[in-house]
């Protein structure tokens, strides 16, 4: 059993693990988004529902927070002149522009980090593609400037020019499955691997505790009076990256960008001490980062110098026990004083046991690898309990990781 402590740093990821057998990986999607099952965590009690279900099981006058992100087709198979396959998963824009928003609407040209797939192969030249975008024939073509310890920088030319390179992708790319489905993206996927609310493309894997909310379920909640907000954080493929490191002090948290409009900070104010419960790990990660910025806040450490940024350690390093709302209020007036509508920042917050959350009270999750860092945000919010829910859901015949099931983790009664 892991150690009790109050710094991750200490942790050993190897107390982090259960047997996972492949046949409980669900390798598809279910025919209809909310037939998939729900096990409800209440205060140490485990109960089977179904998601269809799952407006009723949230706590009364709950505010309810999504992340609209939406999934690009960021992998690129392209051919040498010799016909040789290249494959190319673009991870983040570089240049002319590192925000997300900017670089998916740049044409004609841009630089982007990517894996490069086959890239022995790949000694020089260009390499091109075919595609077809907005009904009119198109060719992009990919030239790499330099490989780096873990992806390589690949500038992109396109014609017709005037394309955004959001059409690009489009018409040239493919959904960037997670790696352990082990197949190619189908039709399908193009609306299954997406949210029924996503919105603001950048993400290279799906917010997938989203992935189960149908129209009815999303309607439903409104009906209840339940309250939602959103979000927006672009996953990235640094989700998928494995802890390698014997203890998480050596294992470096990849960074993501967010948005979180100012409005949204009015509604959390106006809206605690009221239950605020996160739909996925990605909005929890947003969720409590927005309570850290807002310590930089206070202490008058933002600025429009540099993009807000949360650290992987910054929740464990002696510091504040500043109050949420005056957090959230400081982060307020940052805004309100530089007259912005929106909080642009990043974040490599890494939650894992030892950690006080300050934000959220419950969590909507699918059930993660293990020795992953979701699974150590899990432990964080369940303490030793994330073993029975995990034994729980395979003993019942669960499925597991992105296409799999979901459940409703509430850890104080509510």
């Amino acid at each position: 059993m892991p150690i009790s402590v109050s710094d991750p740093r200490q942790l050993s990821i190897h107390d982090y693990t259960y047997t996972l057998p492949a046949e409980r990986i669900a390798p598809e999607p279910l025919p209809n988004r909310d037939q998939s099952r729900l096990l409800v965590y209440r205060s140490g009690d485990i109960t089977d529902q179904s998601f269809r279900s799952l407006p009723e099981e949230l706590p009364a006058d709950t505010l309810l927070v999504f992340n609209d992100t939406k999934v690009v087709q960021a992998r690129l198979f392209c051919r040498k002149p010799s016909g040789g396959q290249i494959e190319l998963f673009c991870l983040e824009p570089v240049a002319p522009h590192s925000a997300i928003e900017l670089a998916m609407q740049q044409t004609e040209e841009c630089v982007w980090k990517c894996l490069v797939g086959n890239g022995k192969r790949w000694k020089s030249g260009l390499v091109s593609l075919d595609f077809t975008a907005q009904g009119q024939a198109a060719t992009l073509t990919a030239e790499r400037l330099e490989a780096a310890e873990g992806y390589s920088l690949i500038k992109f030319r396109w014609s017709p020019a005037s394309l955004p390179f959001a059409e690009v992708l489009r018409g040239a790319g493919h959904l960037p499955l997670p790696p352990y489905l082990n197949r190619e993206d189908t039709e399908a996927d193009a609306v299954r691997y997406q949210t029924v609310y996503a919105t603001h493309e950048g993400a290279v894997a799906a917010p997938t505790a989203g992935l189960h909310f149908s129209e009815a379920v999303v309607a439903d909640i409104a009906t209840r009076g339940i309250t939602t907000a959103r979000v927006t954080l672009h996953v990235g493929a640094g989700t998928f990256q494995p802890v390698k490191a014997t203890h998480m002090a050596d294992h470096a948290m990849h960074g993501e960008p967010f948005v979180v409009q100012a409005e949204v900070l009015r509604q959390l104010l106006t809206h605690r001490p009221r239950p605020l419960i996160a739909v996925g790990t990605t909005s929890l990660r947003t969720l409590e980062s927005l309570y850290w910025l807002g310590v930089q806040a206070s202490g008058g450490n933002l600025t429009l110098d540099t993009l807000p940024h949360v650290t992987q350690w910054e929740p464990y390093t002696p510091g504040s026990d500043l109050p949420t709302d005056d957090a959230l209020q400081a982060l307020l007036q940052y805004l309100e004083a530089q007259q912005l509508d929106a909080l642009h920042a990043t974040t490599q917050l890494l939650i894992a046991p030892g950690y006080q959350f300050r934000m959220i009270q419950g969590l909507v999750t699918n059930f993660h690898q293990p020795e992953s860092t979701l699974l150590l945000l899990v432990a964080a919010l369940l303490g030793s309990d994330w073993r029975r829910v995990y034994d729980h859901a395979l003993a019942n015949g669960y499925r597991f990781l992105s296409y799999g099931d979901s459940s409703l983790l509430l850890p104080s009664a509510q």
